[in-house]
């Protein structure tokens, strides 16, 4: 049932708090919250992820192995790309409008009290991060769901998201990103995301840079949790390019996996769905009992990831992908090369004010530069992102000539001059990639009608 004005106007109320990068370090109201509401973080267990790069292909992969199994899940991520109600899953799919809107209304007079509180408190009121979370848990809850795979907005420690204790705690590769935020360090940014392993759980690693592992196995011992770390106790025996994605043989913790075939591109989604097959078998046997392989299969099958390598268009192939930082880009223009066989590629980019652009321009000159010989710069519609010009300024910094950026401050702009570029080669050898942050892939999605 579809209530699409009552979807947009929870999402008007909700952008009206302090928004989602403003988030406040801070757990208090969250749990202040989950009393008044009879905690219903409770209600269902809980898979938690938190890292750098691929938590929300991750999540998605953990989603389609547990719904395989024959479990109700939800799956909370972030950012959307076109709906707000993509956020918040329920099996697979995003949540119904009309449960959105339900559930928004019964929770809104408590977290008007939580407000009340921390007004009186001399604080900012809940965040439009804090409320979404709110508002997932209370859905789950209220679905309810057998498990919920939940991936934090940001950090692990302090995160709203930490108001779950997870079964399982997932950690994908850490970087360094968000350093105003989360440190200056890899190891200060591991022990931010450590903050999600709890008593009683479980922690599933990817292979972490030597310092964050450190900090994520002393976290695991000091809470008294196993620990596995993809390349020690489980990992991507192989892969092989299968069409439309890959075959993979995992080994897990407790079973060797042959035969995965995964529709998602690259090095990087093989050793997500590695950490995603460690987590389902902690998950569904604390780590010791095999999964069944045609299960898995089943379930991997159907796993899609929007905005991450996602062929939109062809004639000419036009791909968006969300590389947000220079460790994704790199990982995308990688996975890329792999995948397709263009001889000429047109990137267009766009970037957010905080993340480090002149760093992900030079991962995608490195890589794709001998597919590249002009490149567009441009802005999503969001108020964080660089300007065209700005970036302009940035792609130079970043090694590409003056005379090879095209500037388009608007993506419908930039998009004909790209497809332009790319047709000119009338043999279907030329490729689009739109690429940068989320937002810039989002606007690009509803441009061409995904």
């Amino acid at each position: 049932m579809s209530d699409e004005f009552g979807v947009e106007s929870v999402y008007a109320e909700l952008l009206s708090r302090a928004p989602e990068n403003k988030m406040e370090p801070r757990m208090e109201p969250l749990f202040r919250a989950m009393e008044i509401l009879g905690e219903p973080q409770k209600a269902f267990a809980s898979i938690h992820l938190t890292g750098t790069n691929g938590k929300t292909s991750t999540a998605r992969m953990i989603e389609a192995g547990l719904r395989a199994h024959g479990l109700r899940t939800g799956r909370y991520t972030s950012p959307h790309l076109s709906r707000v109600t993509e956020r918040i899953s329920i099996d697979g799919e995003p949540v119904a409008d009309e449960t959105f809107v339900r559930i928004w209304d019964e929770v809104r007079p408590y977290l008007e009290i939580v407000d009340t509180e921390l007004a009186g408190a001399g604080e900012p009121r809940l965040t439009y991060f804090e409320c979404v979370t709110i508002l997932a848990i209370a859905i789950f809850a209220d679905e309810p769901v057998e498990v919920a795979v939940i991936e934090v907005g940001l950090g692990g420690i302090t995160d709203a998201t930490n108001v779950v204790d997870g079964q399982v705690s997932v950690v994908t590769p850490i970087s360094l990103d968000h350093t105003d935020l989360l440190g200056d360090s890899v190891e200060e940014i591991a022990a931010e995301k450590a903050g999600i392993i709890k008593h009683g759980g479980f922690l599933v690693s990817a292979a972490q840079p030597a310092e964050a592992a450190q900090v994520l196995l002393e976290k695991a011992q000091e809470t008294g949790v196993p620990f596995r770390f993809e390349g020690v106790e489980f990992g991507v025996e192989s892969r092989v390019l299968a069409v439309g994605g890959q075959q993979l043989v995992i080994s897990g913790l407790a079973g060797r996996y042959e035969d995965i075939l995964l529709p998602l591109h690259g090095a990087h989604q093989a050793q997500n769905a590695a950490v995603a097959v460690a987590a389902l078998e902690a998950f569904l046997g604390g780590g010791t009992k095999e999964l069944n392989a045609d299960v898995l299969r089943e379930g991997f099958r159907q796993v899609t990831s929007p905005g991450r390598l996602e062929v939109v268009r062809t004639a000419p192939t036009i791909i968006v992908d969300a590389a947000h930082n220079p460790d994704g880009m790199r990982a995308s223009a990688i996975a890329l090369k792999e995948a397709f066989n263009f001889t000429r590629l047109v990137p267009i980019v766009g970037v957010l004010h905080e993340k480090d652009s002149v760093g992900v321009l030079e991962q995608l000159r490195e890589h794709l530069g001998d597919w590249v010989d002009q490149i567009c710069v441009t802005a999503s519609d969001s108020p964080r992102a660089i300007s065209a010009e700005d970036l302009a300024e940035d792609a130079m910094a970043a090694g590409f000539a003056e005379e090879s950026i095209y500037v388009a401050p608007r993506l419908d702009d930039a998009i004909e001059w790209a497809v332009e570029r790319a047709e000119e080669l009338n043999d279907l050898s030329g490729g689009v990639l739109i690429t940068g942050s989320i937002t810039l892939v989002a606007d690009a999605r509803i441009l061409l009608g995904k």
